[in-house]
């Protein structure tokens, strides 16, 4: 697939199966547990793909910058999961999905400030979009 675009959109569609088969997969384990599991689900496959498409080469060997950021990321991704799975297995799929994704009003803020990227005003009008909609979902009747 060429672009970034068909990946981002199968990206939207496993992320929406990660909301609807982790809840599903929480009824009778901890939320800590569960994303133990899932992780170490993830590290096999990952692994595997990784070996089996020749993309292999020495993690020792990259820069230190490029570790410390992956592994700033890692640290980040990890709690990111066990808050989503703690919130997953206390509320309801179709509530906490649509919070979580306040984590797109954050990214462009973050690339703003962080990596000097400067969305234009089509896209502040859709990143502030999703965040009314955050709140229109957020917010108890």
């Amino acid at each position: 697939m060429a672009g970034w675009l068909p990946w981002a959109l199968l990206s939207a569609v496993f992320a929406a199966l990660t909301a609807i088969l982790a809840k599903a997969g929480l009824r009778h384990v901890d939320a800590d547990l569960a994303t133990l599991i899932r992780t170490g689900i993830i590290a096999l496959v990952l692994s595997a793909f990784v070996w089996l498409t020749g993309k292999w080469r020495n993690p020792l060997q990259l820069p230190g910058q490029t570790w410390l950021f992956l592994g700033l990321s890692g640290l980040a991704t990890g709690a990111s999961w066990v808050c989503y799975f703690r919130a997953l297995q206390l509320g309801e799929a179709s509530k906490v999905a649509p919070v979580d994704k306040l984590s797109l009003v954050l990214v462009a803020v973050f690339a703003v400030l962080f990596l000097g990227e400067r969305p234009g005003l089509r896209e502040w009008l859709g990143i502030g979009l999703v965040a009314l909609g955050v709140l229109v979902l957020a917010i108890r009747r």
